[in-house]
């Protein structure tokens, strides 16, 4: 990893309270705003007739984790009808039909995320770690939805990055309900349907290393393969979440404590992402925005830990529940 000899600690520390105050002072906004879908949580999941649906889940209590879930548990769910899962004007409502969850899914299949927006280096606790510079702009790159992956499935590592790169990256995700374009970050969180966990895996070789990467980062290549974006155990609406910035974010990696920080630690603001983004381009409906992970990657620890067949994470978010996910090369 690099180091911080072309920075000190305390100028580094300055900008990173710089762009936090600047990126805070523009992130108000009225609770009026939140968007409303017709649901508080949306799983996806198997249910015990075969079915693969999107439901309400019925909590057995309040803080139960639905990533504890198993065919065991007996969890029931109440169907979501209609064709537009972030409708918000009655057309899509829970139904009373209810059943049983056989497996439970990731939350969104592929063909209802149309791409994946990732923020690089948005945690001060990661840029920090990676001895780098503070961005004066959120820095965007994509995932394509073939990445788009399901909770309790095991993150497959292509031949190309089974050489001791494969990483971690835990990550809260924000869901746009709404097209979005040219959005101010006052009225930003309207555009958000809802949030989820996710882990952002990571080829390291092909993001940092000239030999294999050419001009570094290379950010797309390495981060795009096929299940490198599992998300889930659920959504959970806007309306239940309120300020993401009070979420806590913990990263488990085969019981070991990895990732352990604030979602307030963030550089830029859920806010003012969004309406970064949304800066001349649509954000469509469905889109999954990564917000960046904070420090404790595995390329970040000493020695380096790299995924390997068998190694099981675990990506905890308050208030949504924990994503697990194991690994396989393929």
């Amino acid at each position: 990893m690099p180091n911080f000899a072309h920075v000190t600690p305390l100028a580094l520390d300055n900008i990173l309270h710089l762009r936090y105050v600047a990126s805070s002072s523009q992130s108000t906004h009225s609770s009026n705003q939140i968007m409303r879908t017709a649901w508080q949580r949306l799983i996806r999941f198997v249910a015990t007739d075969g079915r693969t649906l999107y439901g309400e889940p019925i909590l057995p209590s309040p803080d139960f984790d639905l990533g504890n879930t198993t065919a065991g548990t007996g969890l029931k769910a109440k169907v979501i009808a209609g064709t537009d899962l972030f409708d918000t004007a009655g057309a899509t409502k829970v139904s009373e039909e209810v059943v049983t969850v056989q497996k439970l899914l990731g939350p969104l299949a592929q063909q209802d995320v149309p791409i994946v927006r990732c923020i690089g280096l948005n945690y001060k606790t990661h840029i920090k770690e990676a001895g780098r510079t503070p961005p004066p702009f959120p820095s965007l790159f994509f995932k394509p939805n073939t990445s788009i992956h399901d909770h309790d499935a095991d993150v497959v590592i292509p031949k190309i990055a089974q050489d001791d790169q494969a990483d971690y990256e835990g990550e809260l995700c924000v869901v746009i309900g709404k097209d979005a374009k040219d959005v101010s970050e006052a009225e930003a969180l309207d555009y958000v349907a809802a949030y989820t966990a996710g882990n952002d895996i990571s080829s390291r070789k092909l993001q940092r290393d000239p030999a294999f990467a050419g001009r570094v980062p290379q950010w797309g290549f390495s981060k795009g393969f096929d299940t490198y974006a599992p998300i889930g155990p659920a959504l959970v609406s806007s309306n239940v979440i309120g300020d993401p910035a009070a979420l806590h974010l913990k990263t488990v990696v085969d019981g070991e404590v990895r990732q352990d920080t604030e979602v307030a630690d963030l550089l830029f603001t859920v806010p003012h992402i969004v309406s970064y983004l949304s800066s001349g381009t649509t954000l469509k409906k469905g889109t999954v925005i990564m917000s960046g992970t904070p420090g404790g990657v595995g390329a970040g620890l000493s020695p380096a830990k790299y995924l390997v067949p068998g190694t099981k994470m675990e990506v905890h978010i308050s208030s949504i529940g924990t994503l697990r996910n194991g690994v396989k090369f393929a």
